[in-house]
């Protein structure tokens, strides 16, 4: 039918979980179908077949030949993190919400998931909800008016999708990131070209300018900036006339700006890889949650879209609630990083006992400092392992009335979650960035005794496929 590495120009025609368009070509046997990343139904489009199967194929997705009747014209450009940027808000979540009920339906063996489902929480804002963004300069840049790839060029924006050579400049708002800062982008891009130093050449692994990465702080309007550079010709930069630049551009929302140089090969923007100083400002800003202050520096794990994030957390914290918590129980928050979940919901019943988990020490001695810095006394914090916690706390067997999940995007490893059910926690609340592990686990919990009792979505990523969902389980008596 098809051959791997081929390229094929396909009609879109339906939506599955994740973002993932589906292809449907006829053939003798009947439909061979094909899926193909961040499409829409409506849209022909140009892939490159990745995998083959009997039955059916995955495809990379190039370029929109053929826009859906369904999009509209907006005013931004539009990047590989935000596929959906021209589909309407209200048919992104039709799809979104449909997908995720069939997936996690079928993953979860439960075919009255309908029955189950609490409600869709739409992100308060549609467009210009992120807190953070990084971009990349290439030497390599895929030129949107002529569709061509140029050599020695000088480009800042986002990597092409498919590739990870070539770089799309910029040259408007993309809708997701804040507004002025990706306005002026084009002018930062033509002042750093000036300086004579060459964007980043990934194949060749050389060059100066390397990416730049912009944090957000809603709370304070202002924003933080990280330049990362190599160090070859540091000094032939002037990084602090950069730095007045940036001051003329942005005045008093400018609230930090470091520079980080990163020699290292791999092509990533993390501080670690390098060494940083501070230029100007302060190296942090301070997000609110839910009447809370957060410390945010550039390496910090923050939730990206804080208002739908405070949509989430309420909705999660309904469901803690929504059973007694007896005197002298605890309620646990597993995984709880920085201690933003406990320290929302101690505010929120402060005659509870709140207990949070984590085995990374240094995100625990984050959340008792954010904790002290917002008065908040109930709540303990242990840097440990979930299987070893009830040997190292006696205390706590037989005393946790409910846990509070929130993993990462894999999910929970299926040992650490069968640590977890032999707390014996009578309800759990399981916050989760991918429903279909979520769905997987839902199948471990119902089989150890946990009934799903209900399950909602938020949409935290408005323009893309993910989409977040938030189980309340309760064990059976």
């Amino acid at each position: 039918m098809f051959h791997r590495a081929e390229v094929v120009e396909l009609e879109i025609t339906d939506y599955a979980f994740g973002g993932r368009g589906i292809a449907k070509v006829p053939t003798e046997e009947g439909f061979y179908v094909v899926f193909v990343d961040n499409t829409f139904p409506g849209q022909l489009v140009r892939a490159r077949i990745e995998k083959k199967r009997k039955r059916h194929a995955e495809a990379k997705f190039l370029e929109v030949v053929r826009r859906s009747k369904d999009e509209v014209n907006l005013p931004f450009q539009e990047i590989s993190g935000g596929p959906y940027i021209y589909v309407p808000i209200e048919l992104q979540e039709e799809y979104k919400k449909k997908s995720t009920l069939e997936v996690f339906g079928r993953i979860a063996n439960m075919r009255d998931l309908d029955t189950r489902f609490d409600e869709f929480i739409a992100s308060p804002n549609h467009f210009f909800y992120r807190n953070k963004m990084e971009y990349s300069f290439s030497c390599i840049e895929h030129d949107l008016e002529t569709n061509e790839e140029k050599d020695d060029a000088f480009a800042l924006g986002f990597k092409r999708r498919g590739t990870w050579w070539k770089v799309e400049s910029l040259n408007k708002p993309s809708g997701l990131f804040d507004e002025q800062w990706e306005t002026i982008l084009k002018d930062v891009r033509e002042y750093l070209f000036k300086t004579g130093l060459p964007a980043w050449h990934p194949p060749k692994k050389e060059g100066f300018f390397r990416h730049i990465v912009v944090r957000k702080s809603f709370e304070q309007d202002q924003l933080l900036l990280n330049l990362v550079t190599s160090s070859t010709n540091i000094d032939q930069f002037d990084v602090e006339a950069f730095a007045e630049f940036l001051k003329d551009k942005l005045g008093n929302r400018l609230a930090g700006f470091q520079h980080t140089v990163n020699d290292n090969v791999a092509d990533r923007a993390k501080i670690e890889n390098g060494y940083w100083k501070l230029v100007y400002g302060q190296p942090i800003v301070v997000e609110k949650l839910l009447n809370l202050n957060f410390e945010i520096s550039m390496e910090s794990f923050f939730q990206t879209n804080p208002k739908s994030a405070e949509k989430l957390y309420t909705k999660a914290l309904d469901y803690v609630f929504e059973e007694e918590i007896p005197t002298g129980k605890v309620v646990m928050d597993l995984f709880c990083g920085t201690g933003t979940i406990g320290q929302i919901l101690s505010t929120r019943k402060s005659d509870v006992e709140i207990v949070g988990v984590d085995i990374v020490p240094e995100a625990i001695e984050d959340a008792k400092r954010n904790a002290q810095r917002n008065g908040i006394e109930g709540i303990k914090f242990y840097a440990a392992d979930v299987g070893k916690f009830l040997k190292e706390h006696p205390e706590y067997i037989g005393n946790i009335s409910t846990i509070i999940l929130d993993p990462p995007r894999a999910g929970i490893a299926p040992k650490t979650l069968l640590k977890t059910i032999d707390l014996g926690a009578e309800n759990i609340v399981y916050i989760s960035c991918n429903p279909s592990t979520q769905a997987r686990d839902a199948e471990t919990l119902d089989k150890a005794g946990y009934n799903l009792e209900k399950i909602s979505f938020v949409d935290q990523f408005p323009h893309t496929g993910h989409i977040e969902s938030i189980a309340k389980f309760k064990k059976r008596s």
